[in-house]
């Protein structure tokens, strides 16, 4: 991966008051691009945690075959349905993903459900990935502000997941991004956005000097607001441009 930059990364995933977590975070290494994955099973009864295992190492492996991060989502979502009949789980075994590939001097993502990355650029934000949930179709609409979106009461409410029928392609794909010294990425479950805002990230990334830092010192925050709330799963790999 011929480029100037150097890369660096971090990752965290926690069971929260759960009893299993059902998130999965993973990488890909090939000389020419790195793959960071998440996903975020759903379903319960460890079948969420099955869908979201299964769909990030089939897409690391896809990754690693140097398929594209729209193949490698589409092989992962036949290999699921495939899956869900094998072990009569059609009803159960779904999962999000996010998937950020880095080759070069540019990035892209890829996501599938209300798993979020979020884009930075000299501590400042962005953008972010807009879920495929319905309140962020109502936000989409102007009917609530986007802050709203973290505890409205529809917010588990997916209109996208891997392990549903599809007629056609339900990933949304992000342009290139080119990559400069001050590039900082977040991939991260619900679980962890839901209790720290943009602002908050903003600030912790401004005074972290590795990725690793800058989520541990983000997870402080995650903690101290999920006090008492039934923690779900949260999980987040960040990636460093410098």
């Amino acid at each position: 991966m011929e480029s100037s930059l150097e890369i660096s990364y971090g990752s965290l995933t926690s069971r929260g008051e759960r009893e299993v977590n059902e998130d999965y975070i993973d990488i890909s290494i090939t000389p020419d691009r790195l793959g960071f994955i998440l996903c975020d099973g759903l379903g319960g009864h460890g079948k969420g945690d099955a869908a979201s295992h299964f769909v990030g190492q089939q897409i690391k492996n896809s990754l690693e075959q140097s398929l594209s991060i729209e193949d490698s989502i589409m092989q992962a979502q036949a290999g699921l349905l495939q899956k869900q009949i094998q072990e009569h789980a059609e009803d159960s075994m779904k999962t999000t993903v996010t998937c950020l590939t880095v080759s070069g001097n540019h990035a892209r993502f890829g996501y599938v459900g209300d798993s979020r990355i979020y884009h930075f650029e000299k501590y400042k934000y962005i953008l972010r990935s807009k879920d495929h949930s319905v309140p962020q179709m109502l936000a989409s609409r102007g009917d609530i502000k986007d802050k709203d979106i973290r505890h409205h009461e529809d917010r588990n409410r997916l209109l996208r997941v891997m392990g549903t029928e599809w007629d056609g392609p339900k990933y949304q794909i992000s342009a290139q991004i080119p990559l400069t010294k001050h590039t900082s990425f977040l991939l991260c479950s619900d679980g962890f956005w839901e209790l720290i805002d943009e602002k908050m990230m903003c600030r912790i990334l401004k005074k972290s000097s590795m990725p690793q830092e800058w989520l541990q010192n983000m997870e402080k925050v995650v903690l101290e607001n999920g006090k008492g709330t039934n923690m779900d799963n949260y999980s987040a790999i960040a990636v460093f441009i410098r």
